[in-house]
């Protein structure tokens, strides 16, 4: 596996180094990996909902109330 040094403030090692005390996690390395992953799934979800809203601005706008749209959507999911 390619290695990355990364330097951080005493604070943060320490923070880090806590996590894996608790036993959370194998290693500093086992953490800040699912610190990257973390983030990457947030970044697919912010995505996800960039995609929506942009979606919903193109669209035209809607004749139904609001309720109408909460039902129609309740009713759709099931």
């Amino acid at each position: 596996m390619p290695q990355m040094n990364v330097s951080i403030p005493e604070a943060l090692k320490s923070w880090a180094e806590s996590r894996v005390a608790e036993g959370r996690y194998a290693s500093t390395s086992d953490y800040i990996r699912d610190l990257i992953r973390r983030d990457q799934d947030a970044e697919d979800d912010r995505a996800w909902i960039d995609e929506a809203i942009d979606e919903g601005l193109m669209s035209p706008p809607s004749k139904l109330s609001i309720s109408e749209i909460i039902a129609s959507r309740r009713n759709a999911l099931g």
